[in-house]
């Protein structure tokens, strides 16, 4: 296994959303990063994050003005180290009711959609909501406390069609999808990099568990 500082993460650029926070916040951990912008970026990386905010839209318009839908797919395809993170997360699937007309990534099969706002629901579901484990043995949750409380900003969500894949829940109005995870890829709906020491212990679990 290499050294921790020997390693380099890759943050896609999309041409939107959070990129310094989440590589702030990997900087604070030590974590050497690298911004890719085109497919040439993927060379000698140990693992991959694509941050999110935005739209699921011009976030994948911007994917495929860069020529990096397939460097995208040939990397899940080959079970490498991945997290996404909002935006992130919801490009993995095929589509979403954000954007009816767009294509996803499609590498899990499923669609993205909108919480069905009302009196008592506001959306966008915005500030700090309770996680809940599908396995709290698993490595990416490593030191978190019972009732953990992570960071939302979003009004649309992934529906997985293979509920197996789901990793974390949360309750807005109803339960749904707050993770997912299979091998070495995994995706929040929740910003790490938002969520104060919470959020530092889940990108560095992501960092070590997939240096294992």
């Amino acid at each position: 296994m290499s050294k921790q500082g020997e390693e380099t993460t890759g943050i896609i650029d999309y041409g939107a959303g959070n990129l310094l926070s989440v590589r702030n916040a990997l900087k604070s951990l030590d974590i050497p990063t690298r911004i890719i912008t085109d497919s040439d970026g993927f060379e000698n990386l140990e693992r991959l994050i694509f941050p999110g905010v935005g739209a699921f839209g011009e976030s994948l318009r911007h994917i495929d003005e860069q020529g990096l839908r397939q460097p995208l797919l040939d990397w899940l395809q080959a079970d490498k180290p991945f997290l996404g993170i909002c935006i992130g997360y919801q490009v993995l699937f095929e589509s979403s009711e954000e954007a009816p007309d767009v294509e996803g990534l499609g590498f899990f099969e499923g669609r993205v959609v909108r919480f069905q706002s009302d009196d008592h629901l506001k959306v966008p579901h915005m500030g700090w909501n309770r996680v809940d484990f599908s396995d709290p043995d698993d490595p990416l949750w490593r030191g978190m406390p019972d009732d953990p409380y992570f960071y939302f900003v979003h009004s649309y969500y992934p529906d997985p069609d293979d509920k197996k894949l789901i990793s974390a829940t949360a309750d807005y109005g109803s339960p749904f999808a707050a993770g997912i995870r299979t091998g070495n890829i995994c995706a929040v709906q929740f910003h790490p990099e938002r969520s104060q020491d919470l959020g530092l212990r889940f990108l560095k679990n992501f960092v070590e568990a997939t240096a294992e």
